[in-house]
């Protein structure tokens, strides 16, 4: 048996993989983001690790784990953890979708031109490397005090083995990393200050970075395991879908919204805004699109509308359909990264009339969600080629009606798979078996997952949408700035 352990933003899921490779048991604990400042966020990282030990205690008591066999590691991407000599958190850490560090996206590009010729990559500020920046000039106190900088996931890989490590495709997201040679760059660590001494060890997401601490297997009745290196939560997702052949895709469905597509060896198109990044394989890579409010937005409108759950708020447009509304949505609310690279974009409702109903709110909402994520695909078709069907992952996958929309929006077959609501924490627990059995069983442990539903465009209603997008995209561009 294996265990996966994903940290994600809205909470920690750890799953227990079976020999057969099914998902035996799923446990987790909730999570939340602290928006103190406009453009701001973060996390403690000891609620990390607090909410990680909750959803192990609840998975030891409801299962017997004493034949676990390894441990791999799922997160949230490009978050600046710091610690100082002690390993202790010198602050909170920045996320994903913490957009502050705009001025210091500039200063990066100015003091390294090279910067996407190393990387593969735009500066945004999304990425790790502009975030140290933003510290050394507004916190330089805390940045004098920096001995390890760790990826969420690897503050949890601290706090298990007391190692420092990460793996190719969560050290992809920092700006820091020669894609090609997939290995730290000195250019690119001098440009904000920094040495290898102060970034974790690099591994393929499959090597074993260390074994899980005697206490800790003591408190969690599991023996002690070795902790593969793991990957960042969308190549992770990927591994735990079986995308891992090239032109296979995959759309994640979470707080933000991602299209992940294998790639046949390195390839990149920043101009884009296109992430080009290592995958949690080795010698294999990805382009992905990211937008970076997705399902997060229909939490909100279900809030916003007051909707008794997200399940009643999408009722709720499934039966408000009206193909000649003309109410728009920007999914704008943290700004955006593919292909607008855009921190100070807003979310913006436009077309509402005194007519305008709840229900129709939470529909504007989902179409807008869904034309701004074929922005992303469209982003990644100008890199390479996709499959033929697209899988889905993440909690928004959930909606029948959701995925049906995103199939006619595409215009693409998309399919829905057993484990999709689990996928990074899955894809860290086939990456923990390869580590505990060998690369040789990489095919036959990464196979996809069996298909649950397949959802086929309607032409009609496709055409129908394709019109709803043209006047989306311009209203992107009409607002733009101000």
């Amino acid at each position: 048996m294996y265990i996966g352990i994903d940290l994600g933003t809205s909470g920690v899921k750890v799953i227990l993989m079976d020999k057969s490779g099914s998902v035996a048991a799923s446990c987790s604990s909730p999570l939340s983001v602290s928006r103190p400042f406009d453009l701001w966020s973060e996390q403690n990282p000891e609620d990390w690790w607090q909410a990680t030990d909750l959803a192990m205690l609840q998975l030891a008591t409801e299962h017997n784990l004493q034949d676990v066999k390894a441990i791999g590691l799922s997160g949230q991407m490009h978050g600046a953890t710091l610690l100082g000599k002690q390993g202790e958190v010198l602050r909170p850490a920045v996320l994903w979708n913490d957009g502050r560090s705009h001025e210091e996206c500039l200063l990066l590009q100015r003091r390294c031109p090279e910067v996407q010729a190393i990387t593969g990559n735009l500066v945004m500020p999304g990425f790790t490397a502009p975030k140290l920046l933003w510290v050394k000039q507004h916190e330089p106190d805390v940045f004098a005090q920096i001995d390890k900088v760790l990826l969420p996931k690897d503050y949890l890989r601290f706090r298990l083995t007391g190692e420092f490590a990460t793996d190719v495709s969560d050290a992809s997201g920092t700006l820091w990393l020669n894609m090609e040679q997939r290995a730290w760059s000195e250019t690119m660590l001098q440009a904000t200050g920094l040495n290898k001494q102060q970034m974790p060890k690099v591994y393929e997401g499959s090597e074993i970075t260390g074994t899980i601490a005697e206490t800790l297997a003591k408190r969690w009745s599991i023996p002690v395991v070795p902790v593969v290196a793991g990957g960042g939560d969308n190549a992770a997702g990927a591994v735990g879908m079986g995308i891992i052949s090239p032109e296979q895709t995959m759309l994640s469905l979470g707080t933000s919204g991602v299209i992940f597509a294998v790639s046949d060896g390195f390839t990149a198109n920043p101009a884009a805004a296109l992430h080009s990044f290592g995958h949690a394989i080795p010698n294999t890579w990805h382009t992905m699109s990211v937008m970076l409010s997705a399902a997060s937005c229909i939490d909100w409108v279900t809030k916003l509308a007051q909707f008794s759950s997200v399940e009643q708020a999408l009722l709720a447009a499934e039966n408000r359909v009206d193909y000649d509304s003309k109410l728009t949505f920007l999914p704008y609310l943290s700004g955006e990264r593919t292909p607008h690279n855009d921190a100070n974009a807003k979310g913006v409702f436009w077309g509402m009339s005194h007519e305008t109903t709840s229900a129709d709110l939470v529909h504007a909402v989902l179409e807008g969600v869904s034309f701004a994520l074929l922005d992303g695909l469209d982003a990644v078709r100008s890199a390479q080629s996709i499959s033929e069907g697209i899988d889905v992952i993440g909690g928004g996958a959930k909606s029948i009606y959701w995925l049906q929309m995103l199939a006619d929006v595409f215009n693409v077959p998309m399919d829905y798979r057993a484990g999709g609501d689990v996928g990074p924490a899955l894809g860290a627990a086939r990456l923990a078996a390869i580590g505990d059995q060998g690369q040789d069983v990489l095919s036959d442990i990464c196979t996809k997952p069996a298909l649950i539903k397949r959802y086929l465009p309607n032409q009609k209603d496709s055409a129908r949408y394709a019109e709803k997008r043209r006047r989306f995209q311009d209203l992107y561009q009409r607002v733009k700035g101000l």
